[in-house]
Order: C-alpha cells, then structure tokens, then sequence
C-alpha cells in the first residue's frame, strides 16, 4: 500500500494527465527528440508518456523520449496548460522502473546509488579540505551555527557534489559575507534530497529522504533557501515541495537558485567588484534553471574588465551530467563548444555549475583557455581567492601522482587509502569526451 507522500504525488501525475490536452507541443519543442530516437509523431508521443503513466507501458518513442530526457525545460516553456512535462517524463521513468523491477531490486539500486554517491563526495571533499573549510561547508558535525541563536537570513543549500568541487561553495559563501547576509549551510550526503532513490523508481524511500531534508531545511528568516544544485532544485521544487504542500497544506519554504538570487543582488554587489578582470570569457549555458545563464551573465557584465563572448553554440540540458541520457550527442556538443571558445580567442570558458566543470576542466591540457567557474571571476574582482584544487587534480590525470599529493590530507581524516584510489579512478573517468593527446 503506498505511503501518504506517494498517495499525494501519484494525486499530483492525475491532475496533470487530467489537464494534458495531447497537442504534443512539449515534444516539438523538446531539443534531444532527434538524438533521443524520437521517431513518432508528437501528439503520438506525449500520449505514449500518458499511456506509459497509467499503464507502465507505452510507445517506443515514449520510452525513448522519457529517457534522452536532459531536463531542459523547454517542454516547460511551450505548455498552454500548466502541465509539467519534465515532471511527468520523471513519473514515467518511474514507472518503467517499476515495471522492469521489483520494489526490492529498485531499493537497493537506489541505496547503492546514493552510497557510491556519498562515498565520493565524502572522500573528494576530504582530500582536498581542512577541518575548518570542511565545517565552514557543513560537514563537521558538532560546529556550532554561525547565526548563535538567531535564525538566518538564508538557508544555502549546498546538495551532494559540489562538495568534490568545494572552491565553488566557498566562494559562494565568501560573496554572501561580503553582503553581509546571515546563512547557515546545509548539505552533503546527510540531506540528500532523494533523487539517487526516485531515479531508481523507489519513491517511498525518495519521498521520505526528501521530506527529512526539507524539515532540515525550514530554518531561516527569510521563508528562502538558496540552492546550489540545479538537480536538488528539480528535485525539492518540482517533485518532493509540491507533493509535501498537497500532504500538509502548505508550503515549508521557496527555493531560489543561488546564481539567481546573486544576480538579484547585483546593485549590492556592484561596489564590491572593484579590481579589474582583464579576460575576454564565454559562458558554457545550460537553460534547464530558468534566470541563472541571465543571471550569470548579468553578473559578468557587472565585472570591470571582463568581455563576454558570445560562442553561438547551443544551450540544452539542466546542466551537463543530464546530457549523458545522449552520450554521444553529448560529445558533439562539448567538442563544438570547446572547438568554438579556441576559435573565438577566448582566455577562458566560464560554467555555472559543479557538474559542468568537471566534465570539462581537464580539456585545460589540450586548450589554450582555461575552464573556470563564474564565482572565479566574481571573487578575483573583489579579492576572494579559493584554490580549485579538483581541477588541479584533474589536470595531472595520474592516480599515483593524485593520490600523493592528497596523502596527508587522507591520513587527517583517516580515509581508506584503497577507497580513496577507487574514488580517484572514479574522478578520472568522469570525462564524457575523452582527451586528445596533450599538444
């Protein structure tokens, strides 16, 4: 018998069958159809998706377009009806999990899932980071609130993986103190939103994990938590928020993207970027988070300096790990991109987000740019400086060299030095376009 969260989102995927028209324009309008093996007529398609929601079953091309689906958003945009498409293409992979899998096999895909998922943050985070940056990131437990006893004015909400790029976090958390914003950081393993178990079609275990985050997360002043991930933002917003708001009638906070809600804050920010960034940038833009490539570039324009070049490349997917639902497309893409920053003389290509650059930051050795992250540039403006020490890694491609230079590190935090090395080959295979040979 379903729990009462899966009661409420199953009552959530009804309304939206119930408001769904047919007319197939998410899938005219959806940008992986072609590489996807979407073959169908539109309208044929979307009803397979329906079919496939009630059923388990559906199209060929439903399957498929449920899984190229890279969460773009755009089905979002071209909807008349209020209907989610990216949610529902989410319940259909649900469904056809369920149907492949029985509800133990689908546990225990998901609780492998998100231990592989942990293991590696934890270990990346930790061979790269003190205790002090570790508890400053949320990750030492016992710190006491950096608020006292006031609550803050944000919850910043970190996710998992940005932990493996922790640069990133910290710079983030550098601006806010520079504005003088209260936060207290939340994240890790330890507030996992579900996705790991909803991806393996357990929504029991997905909407429990879920809804322990969101009580963890309901603590600031504000009623705001800014998010870092743009995956725990699909996640908490778009699957496990609604669905606790229908089960207790209300809503325990609002999310806002943290590239946003510093795009929001840009006259604040303004006196702050006062050294001169003297480099001629590119954005690598993934629209699935509607505002945040504005946001970002936005932001860049504020920056003394800095000139932002336009690549005309095209911008799909909610950030890049979505896009390996069409591996191959995948690395047409990045190629083209990367091809098109060298072309364009650019010093560097700037992402948004933590998957982006580590897919990416190791084409450093066969490019003449660098790969950076926009709170880089941000913080080179206003004098805050954190050492990207994953990219670093990266760069060297040698598991003993990386291993060593994070021995005393690992010895610190008492890592497995077997485990650790599993982790480090993990890093290394994170690369979805393959090196060339370093010129």
């Amino acid at each position: 018998m379903p729990d009462a969260f899966e009661t409420a989102l199953q009552s959530r995927v009804d309304d939206m069958i119930g408001a769904c028209t047919r007319c197939g324009k998410c899938v005219e309008a959806c940008p992986v159809t072609e590489p996807g093996g979407v073959t169908a007529a539109p309208r044929a398609v979307i009803a397979g998706v329906i079919d496939i929601l009630r059923t388990g079953d559906g199209l060929a091309s439903a399957k498929n377009w449920a899984a190229a689906c890279v969460q773009s958003g755009e089905c979002i945009k071209a909807c008349d009806y209020g209907v989610n498409p990216r949610f529902l293409l989410a319940m259909a992979r649900v469904a056809l999990a369920r149907g492949k899998n029985a509800i133990a096999d689908r546990r225990r895909k998901g609780v492998e899932s998100f231990r592989r998922v942990s293991r590696d943050v934890n270990y990346l985070a930790r061979m790269q980071l003190d205790d002090a940056l570790l508890e400053r990131l949320g990750q030492k437990p016992g710190g006491a609130p950096r608020t006292g006893n006031r609550r803050p004015d944000f919850i910043f909400y970190t996710g998992c993986n940005v932990l493996k790029t922790p640069h990133m976090a910290l710079l983030a958390l550098d601006v806010m103190d520079a504005l003088g914003i209260t936060y207290e950081v939340l994240g890790g393993p330890t507030h996992c939103c579900g996705v790991q178990q909803l991806r393996a079609g357990d929504t029991e275990t997905s909407g429990r994990m879920g809804q322990t985050t969101i009580d963890k997360l309901s603590g600031s002043a504000s009623g705001q938590v800014l998010a870092w991930c743009p995956s725990c933002y699909v996640q908490l917003g778009e699957t496990t928020l609604p669905t606790v708001e229908r089960q207790r009638g209300t809503r325990p906070f609002e999310m806002t993207p943290f590239m946003r809600f510093l795009g929001e804050q840009l006259e604040r920010l303004r006196p702050f970027l006062s050294e001169r960034v003297e480099l001629r940038v590119a954005l690598h833009r993934h629209p699935g988070v509607p505002g945040v490539v504005e946001a970002a570039e936005k932001i860049l324009r504020a920056v003394p300096g800095v000139e932002l070049v336009d690549l005309g490349q095209p911008a799909i997917g909610l950030m890049s790990n979505a896009l390996s639902a069409v591996p191959e497309h995948k690395r047409k893409l990045y190629r083209a991109e990367l091809d098109a920053a060298e072309a364009a003389g650019v010093d560097a290509l700037l992402a948004v987000y933590h998957a982006d650059h580590r897919e990416l930051c190791a084409h450093e050795r066969e490019y003449s740019f660098r790969i950076m992250n926009v709170l880089e540039i941000v913080g080179a403006s206003m004098g805050l400086v954190h050492d990207d020490r994953y990219k670093r890694l990266k760069l060297m491609q040698d598991a003993d060299l990386i291993a060593a230079d994070c021995e005393a590190l690992a010895a610190h935090h008492g890592l497995d030095a077997a485990t650790a090395r599993e982790v480090i080959r993990a890093m290394l295979a994170d690369q979805p376009l393959p090196l060339r040979e370093r010129a």
